[in-house]
C-alpha cells in the first residue's frame, strides 16, 4: 500500500470527513500531469467533502490550480514544502525537529499502518502528511493518528498562511474536518510557533531502523480519474 499511489475513490465507509482527507491527500502530493488532467473529477469529488468550510477551501485551491500554469504550480510546491523549514509535510518534524526523538516517533506511524493491515511504502517517511491523510480516509486508526497530531497540522496551516501559499486552503480543509483545538492545544501551538521545530546536532539513524530514515524519496505521482 502506498499513500502516493492510491486512486481517488471514495472509501467504502465514506463520509464527508473521510472524503476530505482523501482529496487533501491527493492535492498535497507533488503536482504532476495527471493532477491537472483530472481537475474536473477533483472538483466533482470536492462536492462530497465536508464540512462546508472544507468545500469552500477546496474550491479556492482548485480554482488556483485551474488558473495557474502547471510549471508554476510545481515550482511553488518545491519552494514551499522543500525550502521552507516551517512548511514541512512531515508531521513529527514540528514536535521533534531533527532530534533523536523523531526517529522513535516515526516508528509509531509505521506500527499503526502495519497493525491496520497495510504495508506502507518505503519511498516516503511514514509521517508524510499525504500518506497519513490517505490512511485516515481508510481506517479509524488512521483518523486517531491524524487527531493525535492536530497541533502539528495547525502549525503547518499557520506557516502556509503566513507564506501566502494557496496550499493553506488544503490544510484548512483538513483542519475544519477535525475537532477544534482546545485551550491547552492552542497554548502548545503558540509555544511551538514562537520557538520553531527543535534542533539537535546528532543524526536520527541510531534510533530507528535504517529503512525509516531512508530519505524523503522522489515526489509521488498521484493517480486521478481519467
Amino acid at each position: 500500500w502506498s499513500g502516493g499511489s492510491a486512486a481517488l475513490v471514495s472509501p467504502a465507509h465514506s463520509s464527508a470527513a473521510t472524503s476530505t482527507y482523501k482529496l487533501a491527500s491527493v492535492l498535497l502530493q507533488y503536482p504532476t500531469a495527471p493532477l491537472f488532467d483530472g481537475l474536473a473529477d477533483l472538483e466533482r469529488f470536492a462536492h462530497d467533502t465536508g464540512p462546508r468550510s472544507a468545500r469552500e477551501s477546496f474550491g479556492h485551491f482548485l480554482g488556483w490550480l485551474r488558473g495557474t500554469p502547471p510549471g508554476e504550480v510545481a515550482e511553488h510546491y518545491v519552494r514551499t514544502f522543500d525550502l521552507r523549514r516551517r512548511c514541512a509535510l512531515y508531521l513529527t518534524y514540528y514536535r521533534y525537529g531533527d532530534t533523536r526523538k523523531r526517529g522513535m516517533a516515526m516508528v509509531v506511524f509505521k506500527t499503526a499502518y502495519r497493525d491496520a493491515g497495510f504495508d506502507p511504502t518505503e519511498d516516503e517517511l511514514p509521517d508524510f502528511l499525504p500518506m497519513v491523510l490517505d490512511f485516515a480516509s481508510l481506517t479509524d486508526r488512521g483518523q486517531r493518528l491524524l487527531h493525535g497530531h492536530r497541533t502539528d497540522l495547525e502549525l503547518l496551516r499557520r506557516a502556509l498562511d503566513k507564506a501566502e501559499s494557496p496550499y493553506a486552503n488544503v490544510v484548512s480543509a483538513v483542519s475544519s474536518a477535525l475537532p477544534k483545538l482546545g485551550r491547552r492545544e492552542l497554548g502548545q501551538v503558540r509555544t511551538a510557533w514562537e520557538s520553531g521545530p527543535p534542533r539537535e546536532d546528532v543524526g536520527l539513524e541510531p534510533f530507528a531502523p535504517p529503512e525509516y530514515m531512508s530519505g524523503y524519496g522522489a515526489p509521488q505521482q498521484p493517480e486521478v480519474p481519467a
